[in-house]
């Protein structure tokens, strides 16, 4: 995948974007620590379902910082390579589902 900008210039627009939305980037950031912290799922369980999801909506970024985040609450290679393959499934899953679409418009 080639990126178009360093991580560099990613950074710096997500700063501006913090800068200019100040309130709502702070209330994503708690989200975020809010969501990921120790519950009724492990931190690390929690993460492992974000690099499935992460893969299913195709964002590299989430993947990387999941997976990172992933391998600092413990996770094992396996682990994620198996929350790698879920999420591919359910993408996958996905769009088997909506072969519907494209075969309710077949000729009979």
């Amino acid at each position: 995948m080639k990126e178009n900008s360093s991580a560099h210039d990613r950074l710096a627009g997500i700063g501006k974007l913090m800068k200019m939305k100040p309130d709502t980037a702070a209330a994503f950031i708690t989200l975020d620590q809010q969501v990921f912290k120790e519950g009724a799922l492990s931190t690390k369980v929690k993460e492992l379902i974000a690099i499935g999801a992460a893969h299913a909506t195709r964002c590299p970024y989430c993947i990387e910082a999941h997976a990172d985040r992933a391998l600092k609450a413990g996770a094992s290679n396996e682990e994620i390579a198996e929350a790698v393959f879920v999420g591919v499934s359910l993408n996958a899953g996905a769009a088997f589902a909506h072969s519907f679409f494209a075969m309710n418009r077949l000729k009979k």
